[in-house]
């Protein structure tokens, strides 16, 4: 006859199984995703997405190539250490594709680690208007804003902490939602559209197309920045092409503003690198960014 398991053993036997029940439950459970606009989107009443596809690159990034439903998904930092701040992230990719993981869920994860939540914008492309490519990426970092700030309370989010963090192509889309605020880009449509579209803070790095990136001048004309303007964490590279010499004329004007802002110009590192590391001095950027949260008090101190 075998014996009988005694009380303590059978106890810890299905402690053990709850908890291993638990976790698999939380690795299994997928970040939540949003869908940003209730119909159509606006503008894309007539879009036809095209047909073929960007060919895949064989390089370790994922890309998308065609978004015509704009969501956001969240990822939400863990309940031990989340602080209440939330960014915005979103991926570059020249206003025609997302660099999805590089310059998004990557991010996303990094950001968690800090007690941020995290929502990844997948804003669409490829462009709408040559001319004019962030239009359309513009109202959905806009509704971006206004959606997770009707959902503060649900995700445990300080309303008055909430930013918005880009890589190339996204790092123009942040910095045209921190100077392009105060006039919506489209018509309300429900309750969200009641709330601000201001970003707390903006995050932009490598950032395109804040001017001529062939021949040095002014500022893009689109970029109009007051006292209003949010404070700006940017970092860039002296060897991508001319943006660190944008970057620089967006930082001279911020200053003329009195808006608190960081430029970080590396010497070495190109672009395109997310926060993937290398032997270049320009992948500290993330722990300066992270001193930065926490010098504006986005973030608790250490």
């Amino acid at each position: 006859m075998k014996p009988r398991p005694s009380t303590r053993a059978l106890t810890l036997f299905v402690s053990s199984l709850a908890y291993l029940l638990a976790l698999t439950t939380i690795m299994a459970a997928p970040n939540r995703e949003l869908k940003l606009w209730p119909g159509v989107p606006p503008g894309d009443e007539t879009f036809k997405a095209p047909t073929t596809k960007a060919e895949p690159k064989n390089d370790g990034t994922l890309r998308i190539a065609v978004v015509t439903e704009p969501t956001l998904t969240i990822f939400q930092a863990p309940a031990g250490r989340a602080n209440g701040a939330a960014v915005i992230v979103c991926p570059g990719g020249g206003y025609n594709i997302l660099a999805w993981d590089k310059e998004g869920t990557e991010i996303a994860e990094w950001l968690n680690r800090l007690g941020v939540t995290a929502a990844v914008l997948k804003y669409r492309v490829p462009r709408r208007d040559p001319k004019e490519p962030h239009v359309a990426p513009l109202r959905d970092g806009q509704r971006a804003l206004r959606l997770v700030r009707q959902n503060a309370a649900a995700w445990g989010i300080d309303p008055a902490r909430v930013g918005i963090l880009g890589f190339s192509a996204g790092g123009h889309l942040a910095v045209m939602a921190g100077v392009a605020w105060e006039k919506s880009t489209y018509s309300k449509l429900d309750a969200a559209d009641e709330l601000s579209a201001r970003p707390d803070f903006v995050l932009p790095i490598y950032p395109a197309y804040l001017g001529d990136e062939k021949k040095a001048g002014p500022l893009s004309p689109l970029l109009t920045i007051t006292s209003k303007t949010p404070p700006m964490f940017i970092a860039v590279t002296h060897d991508d092409q001319l943006r660190g010499v944008n970057a620089a004329l967006l930082y001279v004007e911020l200053k003329k503003a009195d808006v608190a802002a960081e430029l970080h110009i590396f010497t070495r590192g190109g672009h395109g690198y997310g926060m993937r590391p290398s032997a270049d001095p320009v992948s500290g950027w993330p722990k300066l960014a992270e001193g930065w949260l926490r010098a504006m008090k986005y973030i608790p101190a250490l």
